[in-house]
């Protein structure tokens, strides 16, 4: 069963909230959902370049107060 993670990547620059997402991926199950909060706005950028280059599934972005909210599914 699919589970939706949370990664609270605050106050960590980069390329500190892409290395936390990459921890969590290793420990995730394939369809699992992880949500990468990060306030450094790079990880926008980062994350789904990252999430295309491994082969994994970029469900969106938005930012809200300052926040970027990053989900991505666990593909394989």
């Amino acid at each position: 069963m699919a589970e939706r993670k949370v990664v609270d990547a605050r106050g960590s620059f980069c390329p500190g909230p892409l290395m936390e997402l990459i921890g969590w991926m290793k420990l995730a199950q394939v369809g699992d959902e992880i949500e990468l909060l990060s306030s450094d706005k790079g990880s926008a950028a980062d994350v789904p370049e990252w999430v295309k280059k491994v082969g994994h599934e970029f469900l969106g972005t938005r930012e809200e107060g300052g926040v970027w909210h990053i989900v991505v599914k666990k593909a394989k």
